[in-house]
Protein backbone atom coordinates (compact mmCIF):
# COMPACT_ATOMS: atom_id res chain seq x y z
CA UNK A 1 0.00 0.00 0.00
CA UNK A 2 0.80 3.21 -0.61
CA UNK A 3 0.48 6.67 1.22
CA UNK A 4 0.27 10.30 -0.41
CA UNK A 5 0.69 13.01 1.78
CA UNK A 6 0.62 16.62 1.31
CA UNK A 7 -0.17 19.88 2.81
CA UNK A 8 -1.20 23.80 1.25
CA UNK A 9 -2.14 26.71 2.24
CA UNK A 10 -6.08 27.07 2.51
CA UNK A 11 -7.91 29.74 2.94
CA UNK A 12 -12.50 29.22 2.74
CA UNK A 13 -12.93 31.48 -0.57
CA UNK A 14 -16.85 32.16 1.53
CA UNK A 15 -18.44 32.18 4.12
CA UNK A 16 -20.24 29.02 3.40
CA UNK A 17 -17.32 27.06 3.21
CA UNK A 18 -15.66 28.27 6.37
CA UNK A 19 -19.13 27.22 8.41
CA UNK A 20 -19.20 23.73 6.87
CA UNK A 21 -15.77 23.11 6.37
CA UNK A 22 -14.19 22.60 9.83
CA UNK A 23 -11.30 20.79 11.55
CA UNK A 24 -14.15 18.46 12.79
CA UNK A 25 -14.93 17.83 8.96
CA UNK A 26 -13.00 15.60 6.85
CA UNK A 27 -13.46 15.07 2.36
CA UNK A 28 -13.49 11.75 1.02
CA UNK A 29 -13.58 9.93 -2.50
CA UNK A 30 -13.14 6.21 -3.27
CA UNK A 31 -11.97 4.93 -6.57
CA UNK A 32 -13.02 1.05 -6.88
CA UNK A 33 -13.16 -1.16 -10.05
CA UNK A 34 -16.87 -1.33 -10.69
CA UNK A 35 -20.07 -0.46 -8.72
CA UNK A 36 -20.68 -4.05 -6.75
CA UNK A 37 -18.70 -4.44 -3.68
CA UNK A 38 -19.28 -8.10 -3.96
CA UNK A 39 -17.30 -8.18 -7.49
CA UNK A 40 -14.69 -5.44 -7.52
CA UNK A 41 -12.13 -3.92 -6.12
CA UNK A 42 -11.27 -0.82 -3.50
CA UNK A 43 -8.36 0.68 -4.75
CA UNK A 44 -7.47 4.47 -3.77
CA UNK A 45 -9.41 6.57 -0.83
CA UNK A 46 -8.25 10.23 -0.96
CA UNK A 47 -8.85 13.09 1.78
CA UNK A 48 -8.63 16.50 2.27
CA UNK A 49 -8.98 18.15 6.07
CA UNK A 50 -8.22 21.24 7.39
CA UNK A 51 -5.77 22.48 10.00
CA UNK A 52 -6.22 26.38 10.60
CA UNK A 53 -5.07 27.18 7.28
CA UNK A 54 -3.67 24.77 5.94
CA UNK A 55 -5.21 22.12 3.74
CA UNK A 56 -4.07 18.35 4.39
CA UNK A 57 -4.58 15.69 2.11
CA UNK A 58 -4.03 11.94 2.51
CA UNK A 59 -4.85 9.59 -0.33
CA UNK A 60 -4.54 5.67 0.08
CA UNK A 61 -3.73 3.71 -2.61
CA UNK A 62 -3.35 -0.10 -2.94
CA UNK A 63 -0.98 -1.29 -5.47
CA UNK A 64 -2.57 -4.30 -5.55
CA UNK A 65 -6.34 -5.85 -5.08
CA UNK A 66 -4.32 -7.63 -1.84
CA UNK A 67 -4.15 -4.25 -0.56
CA UNK A 68 -7.34 -3.32 -0.32
CA UNK A 69 -8.25 -4.47 3.75
CA UNK A 70 -4.81 -2.24 4.36
CA UNK A 71 -6.22 0.97 2.50
CA UNK A 72 -9.74 0.48 4.31
CA UNK A 73 -7.76 0.00 7.87
CA UNK A 74 -5.49 3.49 7.21
CA UNK A 75 -8.60 5.28 5.72
CA UNK A 76 -10.86 3.92 9.13
CA UNK A 77 -8.06 4.81 11.35
CA UNK A 78 -7.92 8.62 9.80
CA UNK A 79 -11.64 8.90 10.20
CA UNK A 80 -10.99 8.44 14.13
CA UNK A 81 -10.20 11.90 14.08
CA UNK A 82 -13.24 13.73 12.86
CA UNK A 83 -17.16 13.60 13.56
CA UNK A 84 -18.50 14.90 9.92
CA UNK A 85 -18.46 13.62 6.44
CA UNK A 86 -18.60 15.85 3.69
CA UNK A 87 -18.71 13.89 0.14
CA UNK A 88 -20.25 14.25 -3.42
CA UNK A 89 -22.56 11.33 -3.15
CA UNK A 90 -20.97 9.45 -0.60
CA UNK A 91 -24.30 8.32 1.26
CA UNK A 92 -25.87 7.08 -2.79
CA UNK A 93 -22.67 5.72 -3.16
CA UNK A 94 -18.96 5.38 -1.10
CA UNK A 95 -20.64 4.74 1.84
CA UNK A 96 -22.60 1.56 1.00
CA UNK A 97 -19.23 0.30 -0.75
CA UNK A 98 -16.92 1.18 1.96
CA UNK A 99 -19.54 -0.48 4.88
CA UNK A 100 -19.96 -4.21 2.34
CA UNK A 101 -16.28 -4.08 2.63
CA UNK A 102 -16.39 -3.77 6.00
CA UNK A 103 -18.15 -6.63 6.42
CA UNK A 104 -16.69 -8.55 3.86
CA UNK A 105 -13.35 -8.14 6.30
CA UNK A 106 -15.15 -8.35 9.77
CA UNK A 107 -14.75 -4.56 10.34
CA UNK A 108 -16.98 -2.66 12.96
CA UNK A 109 -19.53 -0.45 10.46
CA UNK A 110 -18.13 3.11 11.95
CA UNK A 111 -20.25 5.42 9.17
CA UNK A 112 -23.85 5.91 11.40
CA UNK A 113 -21.84 7.25 14.12
CA UNK A 114 -20.75 10.23 11.52
CA UNK A 115 -23.06 13.38 10.58
CA UNK A 116 -22.88 14.19 6.59
CA UNK A 117 -22.60 16.80 4.47
CA UNK A 118 -23.49 15.38 0.96
CA UNK A 119 -23.05 17.93 -1.54
CA UNK A 120 -24.84 16.00 -4.65
CA UNK A 121 -27.76 14.82 -2.18
CA UNK A 122 -28.40 18.40 -1.33
CA UNK A 123 -28.42 19.95 -4.99
CA UNK A 124 -30.07 17.39 -6.37
CA UNK A 125 -33.26 18.82 -6.28
CA UNK A 126 -32.24 21.82 -7.83
CA UNK A 127 -31.46 20.45 -11.64
CA UNK A 128 -34.14 22.96 -12.41
CA UNK A 129 -31.92 25.94 -11.73
CA UNK A 130 -28.71 24.81 -12.53
CA UNK A 131 -29.73 23.65 -16.18
CA UNK A 132 -27.63 21.23 -16.34
CA UNK A 133 -27.32 17.63 -18.79
CA UNK A 134 -26.30 15.83 -15.03
CA UNK A 135 -25.21 16.55 -11.68
CA UNK A 136 -21.72 14.38 -12.37
CA UNK A 137 -18.93 15.96 -10.06
CA UNK A 138 -17.24 17.48 -12.91
CA UNK A 139 -20.18 19.04 -14.27
CA UNK A 140 -20.80 21.16 -11.61
CA UNK A 141 -17.06 22.12 -10.77
CA UNK A 142 -17.65 23.19 -14.50
CA UNK A 143 -20.53 25.14 -13.50
CA UNK A 144 -19.11 27.23 -10.76
CA UNK A 145 -15.93 28.06 -12.85
CA UNK A 146 -13.55 24.90 -11.49
CA UNK A 147 -10.52 24.04 -14.34
CA UNK A 148 -8.78 20.53 -13.49
CA UNK A 149 -6.05 19.04 -15.30
CA UNK A 150 -6.85 15.57 -14.87
CA UNK A 151 -8.97 14.78 -17.87
CA UNK A 152 -10.12 10.90 -17.16
CA UNK A 153 -13.55 9.95 -15.55
CA UNK A 154 -13.79 7.25 -12.66
CA UNK A 155 -14.98 4.46 -15.60
CA UNK A 156 -12.06 5.22 -17.62
CA UNK A 157 -9.44 4.77 -14.87
CA UNK A 158 -10.70 1.34 -13.97
CA UNK A 159 -8.62 0.15 -17.32
CA UNK A 160 -5.68 2.14 -16.43
CA UNK A 161 -5.39 0.35 -12.66
CA UNK A 162 -5.98 -3.13 -14.06
CA UNK A 163 -2.69 -2.00 -16.44
CA UNK A 164 -0.84 -0.98 -13.60
CA UNK A 165 -1.52 -4.72 -11.66
CA UNK A 166 0.39 -5.71 -15.32
CA UNK A 167 2.91 -3.33 -15.31
CA UNK A 168 3.24 -0.74 -12.21
CA UNK A 169 4.30 2.13 -14.50
CA UNK A 170 4.43 5.73 -12.61
CA UNK A 171 2.97 7.24 -14.87
CA UNK A 172 -0.24 5.11 -15.32
CA UNK A 173 0.06 5.33 -11.23
CA UNK A 174 0.27 9.28 -11.67
CA UNK A 175 -2.91 9.76 -13.53
CA UNK A 176 -4.89 7.42 -10.76
CA UNK A 177 -3.62 9.44 -8.15
CA UNK A 178 -4.15 12.71 -10.16
CA UNK A 179 -7.82 12.03 -10.82
CA UNK A 180 -8.57 11.83 -6.99
CA UNK A 181 -6.55 13.98 -6.06
CA UNK A 182 -8.65 16.44 -7.69
CA UNK A 183 -11.72 15.09 -6.36
CA UNK A 184 -10.66 15.99 -2.95
CA UNK A 185 -9.14 19.33 -3.53
CA UNK A 186 -11.84 20.77 -5.42
CA UNK A 187 -14.79 19.20 -3.09
CA UNK A 188 -13.74 22.34 -0.36
CA UNK A 189 -14.50 24.62 -3.56
CA UNK A 190 -17.50 22.92 -4.46
CA UNK A 191 -19.35 23.81 -1.08
CA UNK A 192 -20.36 27.35 -2.85
CA UNK A 193 -23.24 25.30 -4.71
CA UNK A 194 -24.85 24.95 -1.50
CA UNK A 195 -25.54 28.34 -1.57
CA UNK A 196 -28.35 27.81 -3.82
CA UNK A 197 -29.69 25.30 -0.90
CA UNK A 198 -29.65 27.90 1.52
CA UNK A 199 -31.43 30.46 -0.06
CA UNK A 200 -33.63 28.10 -0.71
CA UNK A 201 -34.14 27.66 3.08
CA UNK A 202 -34.18 31.09 3.94
CA UNK A 203 -30.61 32.80 3.50
CA UNK A 204 -31.68 35.89 2.55
CA UNK A 205 -32.91 39.05 3.84
CA UNK A 206 -35.51 41.59 1.76
CA UNK A 207 -33.96 44.39 1.15
CA UNK A 208 -36.73 46.32 -1.00
CA UNK A 209 -40.17 46.08 -2.58
CA UNK A 210 -41.45 48.12 -5.07
CA UNK A 211 -44.45 47.57 -7.43
CA UNK A 212 -44.70 48.59 -11.11
CA UNK A 213 -46.79 48.78 -14.26
CA UNK A 214 -44.25 46.83 -16.81
CA UNK A 215 -44.14 44.28 -19.76
CA UNK A 216 -43.56 40.92 -18.01
CA UNK A 217 -40.69 38.39 -19.06
CA UNK A 218 -43.48 36.48 -21.28
CA UNK A 219 -43.67 39.93 -23.46
CA UNK A 220 -47.36 40.74 -21.58
CA UNK A 221 -47.88 44.08 -19.77
CA UNK A 222 -48.66 43.60 -16.25
CA UNK A 223 -48.73 44.80 -13.17
CA UNK A 224 -45.91 43.41 -10.88
CA UNK A 225 -44.26 43.37 -7.46
CA UNK A 226 -40.63 43.04 -7.20
CA UNK A 227 -38.92 41.55 -3.88
CA UNK A 228 -34.83 42.72 -3.79
CA UNK A 229 -33.38 40.16 -1.72
CA UNK A 230 -29.41 40.43 -0.21
CA UNK A 231 -27.89 36.66 -0.51
CA UNK A 232 -26.29 35.68 3.21
CA UNK A 233 -24.54 33.26 1.45
CA UNK A 234 -23.08 34.59 -2.19
CA UNK A 235 -23.87 32.28 -5.14
CA UNK A 236 -20.88 30.84 -7.76
CA UNK A 237 -22.88 31.93 -10.88
CA UNK A 238 -25.85 33.77 -11.89
CA UNK A 239 -29.36 31.16 -12.45
CA UNK A 240 -32.72 32.36 -13.25
CA UNK A 241 -36.17 30.58 -13.72
CA UNK A 242 -39.77 31.45 -13.67
CA UNK A 243 -42.72 29.32 -13.07
CA UNK A 244 -46.54 30.84 -13.33
CA UNK A 245 -46.61 34.08 -11.89
CA UNK A 246 -42.91 34.26 -10.58
CA UNK A 247 -39.67 35.03 -12.23
CA UNK A 248 -36.20 34.52 -10.48
CA UNK A 249 -32.89 35.77 -10.65
CA UNK A 250 -30.56 34.65 -8.24
CA UNK A 251 -27.17 36.92 -8.89
CA UNK A 252 -24.04 37.08 -7.04
CA UNK A 253 -25.13 39.04 -3.91
CA UNK A 254 -28.58 39.68 -4.88
CA UNK A 255 -31.94 37.44 -5.71
CA UNK A 256 -34.89 38.98 -7.92
CA UNK A 257 -38.26 37.82 -7.26
CA UNK A 258 -40.93 39.53 -9.75
CA UNK A 259 -44.62 37.95 -9.21
CA UNK A 260 -47.27 39.22 -11.14
CA UNK A 261 -50.41 40.72 -9.45
CA UNK A 262 -54.07 40.46 -9.94
CA UNK A 263 -56.17 43.59 -10.99
CA UNK A 264 -59.60 43.12 -10.82
CA UNK A 265 -62.86 41.57 -8.92
CA UNK A 266 -61.95 38.58 -6.46
CA UNK A 267 -64.43 36.63 -4.26
CA UNK A 268 -63.80 35.94 -0.41
CA UNK A 269 -65.34 32.57 0.45
CA UNK A 270 -67.41 32.63 3.79
CA UNK A 271 -67.06 29.13 5.67
CA UNK A 272 -70.50 29.42 7.55
CA UNK A 273 -72.73 29.41 4.09
CA UNK A 274 -75.15 27.50 5.82
CA UNK A 275 -76.28 30.95 7.34
CA UNK A 276 -76.39 32.43 4.32
CA UNK A 277 -78.82 32.48 1.65
CA UNK A 278 -78.01 33.59 -2.39
CA UNK A 279 -79.51 36.07 -4.48
CA UNK A 280 -78.66 35.00 -8.09
CA UNK A 281 -80.13 38.33 -9.79
CA UNK A 282 -77.59 40.29 -7.84
CA UNK A 283 -74.93 37.91 -7.27
CA UNK A 284 -75.21 38.44 -3.27
CA UNK A 285 -75.04 36.47 -0.31
CA UNK A 286 -76.82 37.77 2.83
CA UNK A 287 -77.56 36.69 6.10
CA UNK A 288 -80.43 34.68 6.99
CA UNK A 289 -81.40 37.25 9.42
CA UNK A 290 -81.69 39.30 6.29
CA UNK A 291 -83.20 37.04 3.85
CA UNK A 292 -86.99 37.06 4.85
CA UNK A 293 -87.91 40.04 3.12
CA UNK A 294 -86.47 38.87 -0.11
CA UNK A 295 -89.36 36.90 -1.94
CA UNK A 296 -88.63 33.16 -2.11
CA UNK A 297 -88.14 32.93 -5.73
CA UNK A 298 -85.31 35.35 -5.63
CA UNK A 299 -83.28 33.80 -3.29
CA UNK A 300 -81.87 30.02 -2.82
CA UNK A 301 -79.93 28.56 0.22
CA UNK A 302 -75.92 29.45 -0.59
CA UNK A 303 -73.48 26.66 -1.01
CA UNK A 304 -69.92 26.44 -0.19
CA UNK A 305 -69.31 27.93 -3.98
CA UNK A 306 -72.18 30.77 -3.79
CA UNK A 307 -71.31 32.09 -0.36
CA UNK A 308 -68.96 34.89 -1.11
CA UNK A 309 -67.93 38.88 -0.87
CA UNK A 310 -66.69 39.90 -3.63
CA UNK A 311 -63.63 42.89 -3.51
CA UNK A 312 -62.04 45.11 -6.82
CA UNK A 313 -58.54 45.55 -5.37
CA UNK A 314 -54.91 44.56 -5.94
CA UNK A 315 -53.92 40.96 -5.75
CA UNK A 316 -51.47 39.22 -4.90
CA UNK A 317 -51.11 35.23 -5.71
CA UNK A 318 -50.60 32.42 -2.50
CA UNK A 319 -50.62 28.44 -3.13
CA UNK A 320 -51.25 28.67 0.70
CA UNK A 321 -52.80 30.77 2.87
CA UNK A 322 -50.28 32.79 4.50
CA UNK A 323 -51.57 35.70 4.27
CA UNK A 324 -55.50 35.96 4.77
CA UNK A 325 -58.38 37.32 4.21
CA UNK A 326 -57.84 34.89 1.00
CA UNK A 327 -59.65 35.80 -2.27
CA UNK A 328 -60.57 33.54 -4.89
CA UNK A 329 -61.79 33.35 -8.59
CA UNK A 330 -63.56 29.84 -8.21
CA UNK A 331 -63.97 28.50 -5.02
CA UNK A 332 -62.10 25.17 -5.70
CA UNK A 333 -59.03 27.04 -7.32
CA UNK A 334 -56.09 26.13 -5.40
CA UNK A 335 -54.20 29.41 -5.79
CA UNK A 336 -55.78 32.38 -3.91
CA UNK A 337 -54.79 35.78 -3.32
CA UNK A 338 -54.18 38.19 -0.72
CA UNK A 339 -54.61 42.00 -0.87
CA UNK A 340 -51.54 44.12 -1.40
CA UNK A 341 -52.02 46.33 1.22
CA UNK A 342 -49.81 49.27 2.65
CA UNK A 343 -49.22 46.79 5.99
CA UNK A 344 -47.93 44.41 3.60
CA UNK A 345 -45.53 46.79 2.17
CA UNK A 346 -43.84 48.05 5.57
CA UNK A 347 -43.40 44.87 6.86
CA UNK A 348 -40.12 42.84 6.20
CA UNK A 349 -41.59 39.64 8.11
CA UNK A 350 -44.33 39.51 6.09
CA UNK A 351 -42.58 40.01 2.75
CA UNK A 352 -39.69 37.33 3.88
CA UNK A 353 -42.76 34.81 4.81
CA UNK A 354 -44.19 35.21 1.28
CA UNK A 355 -40.53 35.39 -0.37
CA UNK A 356 -39.87 31.85 1.57
CA UNK A 357 -43.52 30.36 0.21
CA UNK A 358 -42.84 31.55 -3.30
CA UNK A 359 -39.63 29.67 -3.33
CA UNK A 360 -40.55 26.69 -1.67
CA UNK A 361 -43.45 26.52 -4.19
CA UNK A 362 -41.68 26.88 -7.19
CA UNK A 363 -38.91 24.16 -6.11
CA UNK A 364 -42.01 21.55 -5.19
CA UNK A 365 -43.07 22.09 -8.68
CA UNK A 366 -39.72 21.99 -10.09
CA UNK A 367 -38.45 18.62 -8.66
Amino acid sequence: MKHWHEEMPFTADDSLAELIFTENSLFFDIETTGFSAARTSLYLIGCAARKENLLIVDQFFAETPADESDVLHAFLDYLQNFDTIITFNGIGFDIPYLTNKCQKYKIPEPFSAYEYVDIYKMISGFRFLFALPNLKQKTVEQFIGLEREDAYNGGELIDVYKACQKNPDKKLISLLKQHNYEDVIDMPKLLSVLSYVKLFEGAFNVTSVCANESVSYDGKPCREILFSMQNIFPVPKRVSCHYEDFHLVVDTDQTTLCVRLYTGELKYFLSDYKNYWYLPEEDLAIPSSLAASIPKERRKKATAGTCYKKKNAIFVPQYQEIQKPAFRLMFKDKKSYFELSEDFVASSEMQKEYCMHVLQFIWKKKL
